[in-house]
């Protein structure tokens, strides 16, 4: 009996293990990627762009994202491939580079391609292994592995305000390290699935599950997801490309307090995102969608209107509260479509990706037509899209008969 608590133990601890890992890689990856709107205040200098041009560079890099990531997903449902997450990497190392010597806008177009085609590649398969090493907890497993990302990304303007922005864009360069660690680790944890994740992934299988919801239900449950993530992340893309423009013009901060500032958004958005999932194991993710999506309106609604101290509080809230819903959305739709984890994840990170993507093209367009602070009262209206919750189904009430991967 005593050896098989120790080795059901060991099991566990492997698990946090691996979660641990993926989330830390998680880390590196968007830490690395999100070195690129926290140095739009160079290129926008050194290369004379307009706000639409800064756009494009972000429709370009998350765009390409986007459009990978389903097909990525649904390749890798059908044929797992576990070594594919250190080219992954590779590829955003290859795009820093691109960055930290690039001589023309088309050049910084490249290496936006390039920063899509390794957030395309890693995000599915990892977002896999994570549920893999789940132990069936999925939500926490989603924001443990969320909120790596979310650290990485919250990182970047720092990384920019003390490192890069004060010695020049070719220090970028340096943080080709960052994704080369990244590498190594990724291919450990590639060793790990291909001989126990797999096994892992078939147990889980053998929970026996519920009646299925009919083909026409789950379309549009999808559909009202993806109103929802339109809501969360044209929201998202005007913080993370322009709030460091709306806080230097608006208030007169220098570039490197408002890379700070970002920062504190985006580490409020991190810690939002790890508990979006524990509470949506236990009070269900429908639950956290409505409070999430429908519940930062009151503090958009009052963003523009205030002086820089209760702006930043603000923007705390909301990032805490707005960025609770995706573990929630993502668990949900992998739930609403048993056995196809990869390309709903992909489906969904790619959705993530694109309509951040064209949010900063458009908003971009928008503020040159208008002005940056036009924006953020334009983009305050957005969470009412957070009614829609409405019409999702409460499958966590229904029995279903489902294959658990």
């Amino acid at each position: 009996m005593t050896e098989a608590v120790a080795t059901r133990q060991k099991a566990g601890n492997t698990l946090f293990a691996v979660l641990g890992a993926i989330s830390f890689c998680h880390l590196l990856n968007d830490l690395a990627q999100s070195l690129l709107p926290a140095i739009y205040p160079i290129l926008k200098s050194g290369f004379s762009l307009s706000f639409a041009q800064i756009g494009l560079l972000t429709l370009i890099y998350q765009g390409t994202a986007s459009l990978l990531q389903p097909v990525v997903g649904l390749y890798t449902d059908r044929k797992p491939q576990p070594y594919s997450l250190p080219f992954g990497m590779g590829c955003t190392l290859l795009g820093l580079l691109t960055f930290a010597f690039a001589q023309s806008f088309a050049v910084l177009l490249a290496g936006g391609a390039l920063l899509g085609l390794g957030s395309a590649i890693f995000h599915p398969e990892s977002s896999r292994l994570a549920r893999s090493a789940s132990g069936g907890a999925h939500g926490l497993a989603q924001s443990l592995f969320q909120v790596g990302g979310n650290l990485g990304s919250s990182l970047g303007p720092l990384m920019a305000a003390f490192f890069i922005l004060p010695h020049g864009r070719e220090n970028i360069a340096w943080f080709a390290l960052v994704a080369l660690v990244g590498m190594i680790l990724l291919t450990a944890l590639g060793h790990w699935y291909k001989n126990f994740g797999r096994a892992q992934r078939t147990s889980q299988r053998t929970a026996v599950a519920r009646q299925a919801l009919p083909r026409a239900q789950v379309q549009r449950a999808l559909a009202v997801l993806i109103a929802l993530l339109f809501s969360k992340f044209f929201y998202l893309a005007s913080i993370t490309s322009y709030y460091i423009f709306y806080l230097m013009h608006h208030f007169q901060v220098t570039p490197e307090g408002a890379q700070i500032y970002l920062f504190v958004f985006l580490a409020a958005s991190a810690a939002g995102t790890f508990f979006g999932g524990p509470i949506g194991d236990r009070l269900g993710r429908k639950t956290v969608i409505w409070g999430s999506i429908l519940g930062v309106l009151p503090f958009t609604l009052a963003l523009p209107y205030v002086g820089l101290a209760a702006t930043v509080a603000l923007t705390v809230v909301i990032g805490l509260v707005l960025s609770s819903a995706f573990s929630a959305i993502v668990v949900y739709a992998q739930e609403l479509m048993p056995g196809r984890v990869g390309m709903v994840s992909g489906l969904f990170f790619g959705f993530a990706f694109g309509l951040a993507g064209i949010g900063a093209a458009v908003l971009g367009v928008i503020a040159d037509l208008t002005s940056i602070e036009f924006v953020y009262h334009l983009c305050a209206f957005l969470p009412l899209i957070g009614l829609f919750t409405a019409f999702l189904p409460d499958i966590e009430k229904e029995p279903r008969l489902v294959k658990i991967t």
